[in-house]
């Protein structure tokens, strides 16, 4: 998890505009009526307004008709931009005569930030990074379309969290039982492996070779257990970009019409407004917790916890902005128990010293808690605890108890429902007439000396000559 996580912070800054584009808000066009965006657009004297017709606010609209095109120039666009009310259309170009903005100036204080830019897909191009943007914009489209589903049925963005982890957890269900049952496959191998490097010390080709057909007899494959890992890696990356963008921006629409067909209809809750997010990322039943605001603590979120934003209720070192996190902590705890339930007792050093090594590994949750969006620790503590259940069905408690020495009465003795058994080596083959025969496989340099007739030595004796 740590250096998945660090992983994932590295390339958000690489690959972070993937998913989104800035594109200014489109007006929505009115119908007989052309809309012109332009600060010096003016009608011309003789234009009329008819009585039913009304103007946006900063927006010149006329009949087609009357707009003096010599007075109203359309703002010069970037190739393919359109006026459409495109959430994805390119802004307009700059004007490359304005004046160069002060690097020197005092910025003011007054000033509006810019608004979060449209969610759209990612295009191909020549960088490298845009199309390893396109390459994950599926994964991203069907994890947003599937928690913009869930948002629209419960309304509310923590519960629809929790609900898209347990679905997309049950889809793979059987790639990490198979992870599971290997693992403890080899465990339980230990005796044996540990017999073989014994047995042919100092030969490492005879070690590694007799391994393999310990795998193959038993039916164990050492690298089953790398497939979770890059598929959990397939799913962090887009499951950020999915709190850190997709609840953020202010239009999804794009987003939610994959091949041009609306899968999802999402109600914004405030359409039209580009600096409110079209998803409410709040969580109301998570406003408990303790908030930094300026260097104090306050009591809680006032309106729920934010999903896209990280979490912490401690400052640490507050001028790198650094601090603790609650969710990260809890994190960081489970999957302290679930490393646990993964190992088993054994007396060999070297392996103990492992799964120490193995139990550090949890507390990076710590240091990147204030750095990763809260809504991806809840995705993360719902699928640990998802493992958690999955793995005690299997193995049971493993190795969490005992804990500092203690046991409790219902953890002794104690039998999965699900337990894992080693299959039984493989019969050797039979011949014709019923006798038992191994087939043992030459290797090369052997079949090769079997050839090769030994050279007869010349005897020194030479016989009498008659």
């Amino acid at each position: 998890m740590a250096a998945i996580a660090i992983a994932i912070v590295a390339l958000s800054f690489i690959a972070g505009p993937a998913f989104s584009q800035s594109a200014s808000p489109s007006p929505h066009p009115i119908p007989g009526v052309v809309a012109t965006i332009a600060p010096e657009a003016t009608l011309a004297p003789e234009a009329t307004i008819a009585p039913d017709a009304s103007a946006a606010p900063a927006v010149s609209v006329a009949p087609l008709s009357s707009l003096a095109p010599a007075e109203s120039p359309e703002p010069t666009l970037a190739p393919g931009a359109s006026t459409t009310g495109d959430p994805c259309a390119p802004k307009p170009t700059p004007d490359p005569n304005a004046p160069t903005p002060d690097p020197n100036a005092t910025p003011d204080p007054n000033a509006t930030a810019a608004p979060e830019p449209n969610l759209c897909p990612a295009q191909p191009g020549a960088n490298p990074l845009d199309l390893l943007a396109w390459i994950f914009t599926p994964i991203f489209q069907t994890i947003f379309i599937g928690l913009a589903f869930l948002y629209s049925v419960t309304g509310d963005i923590g519960i629809s969290i929790v609900l898209l982890t347990i679905v997309i957890r049950t889809l793979m269900i059987p790639v990490f039982r198979m992870q599971i049952v290997s693992q403890r496959r080899m465990q339980m191998l230990q005796p044996e492996l540990k017999a073989i490097q014994t047995k042919y010390k100092g030969d490492r080709a005879k070690i590694s070779e007799q391994q393999m057909k310990l795998y193959k007899d038993r039916g164990v494959n050492p690298a089953s257990g790398c497939l979770p890992a890059v598929l959990q890696m397939a799913l962090l990356l887009p499951m950020y970009q999915v709190f850190m963008r997709g609840l953020k921006a202010p239009d999804i629409s794009s987003m939610l019409h994959p091949f041009g067909i609306q899968v999802v209809n999402v109600q914004c809750q405030n359409p039209g407004d580009p600096y409110s997010p079209c998803i409410d990322p709040h969580i109301p039943w998570l406003a408990w917790l303790p908030k930094i605001d300026n260097g104090f603590q306050l009591p809680g979120y006032p309106g729920g916890l934010p999903s896209n934003e990280p979490e912490i209720f401690l400052m640490v070192l507050g001028g790198l902005g650094l601090g603790l996190s609650m969710l990260a902590a809890t994190s960081a705890a489970l999957q302290l128990v679930q490393t646990r339930m993964m190992m088993t007792r054994s007396g060999d050093p070297a392996q103990a010293t492992q799964q120490k090594m193995f139990m550090l590994l949890p507390a990076f949750s710590l240091i990147y808690g204030a750095i990763l969006p809260a809504g991806l620790f809840i995705y993360w503590i719902t699928t640990t605890v998802f493992s958690i259940v999955q793995q005690f069905l299997i193995n049971g408690y493993g190795g969490l108890f005992p804990l500092f020495g203690w046991t409790p009465g219902f953890a002794k003795d104690h039998q999965p429902r699900f337990p894992v058994s080693m299959p039984e080596p493989k019969p050797a083959s039979t011949d014709g007439d019923g006798d038992t025969t191994t087939t043992t496989k030459r290797s090369t340099k052997e079949s090769a000396a079997g050839t090769i007739r030994p050279a007869r030595r010349r005897s020194r004796r030479r016989g009498r000559r008659r």
